[in-house]
């Protein structure tokens, strides 16, 4: 058995979660950015519910088959861990949101009305109108009654749990009016808004959610009726499919058809008022056939997730001041093509600190120069309205030879990429679906020219996708480069996409199932020898999610021979700091108001660092189960960026939390003077290309 100690990966992230919601704690934010990761929160959990509960509720509906699995696991263990930690967190979610937040908002004269709400004439008469007219037609209202058919509650629709009397009926024994339940379902996807702004005088602004819209007018609904109270509850069923196996027409059959399977998912979790009286709650227990492990106390509101979309009539006031993308002077100065630049040497683009269209221009350049044949690209989380796309269209419009692989397995995006891979099958670019039992997850857009150009093969290798939304909101790197080595292995990669039988041997990216593992080991290892040899041994990763046990063994043993470590992990991490095998292993997360995304990778290497940037994290899926590209950053001065951009981040002493043994986040507090690291990265750019 190992002496080593690892961290349940899912515990793991409620930490994160967690470390997001300190963030809408934060008094010193405006109060839409608390509200937006609020939003942030909400929107969190459910996927987590949706994907990680159902792996565990899986695993217990198939216990024959999977015995030593579920031994190991514990998944019952683990649900009700991880339903005590949610509880714990929705009381205080629901603490800052009802104390904090809809007090701050009255005292800058934006109030949050509900359905008793004393308002005027006009106010009524607005609200009365949109009601009747938009409103009630959507309505679905359902009484409750025994031995009759229940009601199915979709997947992450807000409910309204009445308790009711019938108003002229009376129970011939007590002589008490009969108790009647109902439930009503949020129409919010009908498209209708979430929160209804009222008419305002432009000094003072009321916004009304549209369930306490519906509840001001429910005797519309239920004539005959008087409602006693009325509580807001929420079903989360599972959305983890298997269709790993499927391939070319019956995966898109089984995309085409997902959103049906995936409402039909077995529940894992029900939320419900936390003040909803026992009596209500069995009941509902008892009429949707429930089991206590997936019920979860929150607050009145459910679907915070909608508040990305909560109203500032103020705007822009009492919101975060707006840091615009910098320019990098190199490429704005110079006279040439981009194509021409990236000929003469290596472009790093820091995202969003720095302009994403420099991609965009890298694609539409290509799109239009004569001398290039063919472009290839893969695409895991396509953007609404995508520029990225339609400078790929263009390119096939002006005969180029465009291939996309899309993967159609990228979970919640699925049919967005099913319709986007079919625009550019109109557009004549060749379209490669996902492998099975793998997903791509590899960030690579390829260039290639004919024999006669002046300028060779490029590529652009990224941490992120292609996605110019995200773009705008997560700290990602991106590698323009006409590497020759790069690029022709970047080729046979691709080659690989195209044919599996396809052999590839790479000397410069990294690739699961080829060298990847093995190449981070020997680097792991190399640092060990240097430090038996008398040398200095560091390593610094920084990651989404680190979960893969082996090397985080290999972290372990390195850490034991004198290796420091420096971990900047933003969500899951199994390893396990402060422990006599991790005593020279920091870790540490930052959240602010970008998502970290990217994944870089140092290794001291005897003063001659070995840096890598890419698409994969060291997580288990990506090791094992997808097509990955992490590749090396040879030029110096780029380096040298990335270490100063690394080396802010681990001196952050406002926004980042150290992980303890226990899994708390920890703020770094020390003497020195306050930096923001987000912030401190802007301003590194901004006087760096001043």
């Amino acid at each position: 058995m190992s002496k080593y100690e690892f961290f349940n990966r899912d515990i793991s992230w409620l930490s994160f979660n967690y470390r997001v919601l300190e963030e809408a704690m934060d008094r010193s934010l405006p109060i839409y950015e608390r509200i937006k990761f609020l939003a942030i929160y909400s929107n969190n959990m459910e996927e987590f519910y949706s994907v990680r509960v159902s792996y565990y509720k899986q695993m217990l509906r198939q216990e024959t088959r999977f015995p030593e699995q579920i031994k190991r696991v514990q998944p019952a263990k683990v649900i009700h861990e991880i339903n005590e930690i949610v509880s714990e967190q929705q009381v205080i979610f629901h603490k800052v949101f009802e104390d904090e937040i809809i007090p701050e908002l009255r005292k800058n004269n934006i109030h949050i009305v509900d359905s008793k709400a004393e308002l005027s004439e006009d106010e009524q008469k607005y609200l009365r109108e949109l009601f009747f007219i938009e409103v009630l037609t959507q309505i679905q209202p359902v009484l409750l009654l025994k031995y009759r058919i229940r009601p199915f509650l979709q997947t992450g629709n807000v409910y309204l749990a009445l308790e009711m009397v019938i108003r002229d009926r009376f129970d011939k024994k007590t002589g008490k009016r009969r108790e009647q339940y109902a439930i009503i379902k949020v129409p919010l996807d009908r498209n209708l808004p979430r929160f209804i702004e009222l008419p305002s005088d432009g000094k003072v602004f009321k916004v009304m959610f549209l369930e306490d819209l519906i509840m001001r007018h429910v005797d519309a609904i239920f004539p005959g009726f008087i409602v006693k109270n009325y509580y807001s509850i929420k079903l989360t069923r599972d959305a983890d499919l298997e269709y790993d196996d499927y391939e070319g027409e019956d995966l898109i059959d089984v995309i085409e058809d997902l959103r049906k399977h995936r409402s039909l998912g077995k529940p894992n979790r029900f939320q419900y008022d936390r003040t909803m009286p026992k009596k209500l709650l069995n009941y509902l227990v008892k009429s949707f056939y429930l089991y206590d492990d997936t019920l979860v106390k929150g607050g009145s509101r459910h679907n915070f997730r909608d508040f990305f979309t909560f109203p500032n009539p103020r705007s822009p006031e009492l919101e975060i001041d707006k840091w615009p993308p910098l320019t990098i002077p190199v490429i704005e100065g110079h006279e040439g093509t981009m194509a021409s630049l990236i000929e003469e040497r290596d472009l790093l683009l820091s995202v969003p600190y720095q302009r994403y269209d420099y991609l965009i221009d890298f694609l539409s350049e290509a799109s239009r120069d004569s001398s290039v044949e063919e472009i290839k690209t893969t695409q895991y989380r396509v953007a609404e309205n995508s520029t990225v796309i339609k400078a790929l269209i263009n390119a096939a419009e002006n005969g180029k030879r465009v291939t996309v692989f899309v993967e159609l397995k990228a979970r919640f995006d699925e049919e967005a990429n099913l319709e986007w891979a079919a625009e550019m099958k109109k557009a004549g670019i060749r379209i490669l679906y996902s492998i099975p039992k793998l997903k791509v997850h590899a960030k690579i857009a390829l260039v290639i020219r004919g024999e006669e150009s002046e300028i060779g093969d490029q590529v652009y290798l990224g941490t992120g996708n292609f996605n110019e939304k995200t773009a705008k909101l997560y700290g990602d790197h991106g590698l323009f480069t006409s590497h020759i080595g790069i690029v022709n292995e970047v080729k046979d990669l691709y080659r690989h996409l195209e044919d599996q039988n396809h052999t590839c041997s790479f000397d410069h990216i990294l690739v699961p199932g080829f060298n990847m593992v093995d190449q981070f080991t020997t680097l792991i290892r190399r640092e060990v020898e240097n430090v038996k040899a008398g040398k200095d041994g560091y390593i610094l990763l920084k990651m989404n999610g680190l979960q893969d046990i082996s090397l985080v063994e290999e972290l372990y043993r390195a850490s034991e021979e004198g290796v420091q470590i420096d971990l900047i992990i933003r969500g899951i991490c199994i390893l396990k700091p402060e422990q006599p095998y991790s005593k020279n292993i920091r870790v540490i997360r930052i959240v602010d108001r970008f998502l970290e995304h990217a994944r870089v990778f140092v290794f001291h290497n005897d003063g001659n660092p070995k840096v890598f940037m890419g698409s994969a994290d060291w997580m288990k899926r990506n090791l094992t189960r997808r097509i990955e590209c992490v590749f090396p950053i040879y030029e110096k001065e780029l380096k040298e960026e990335l270490m100063d951009v690394l080396n802010i981040q681990l001196s952050d002493n406002v926004k980042a939390s150290l992980i303890d043994e226990n899994l708390q986040n920890v703020r770094v507090r020390n003497e020195q003077p306050s930096l923001r690291s987000q912030r401190a990265t802007y301003e590194y750019f901004r006087e760096k290309y001043s």
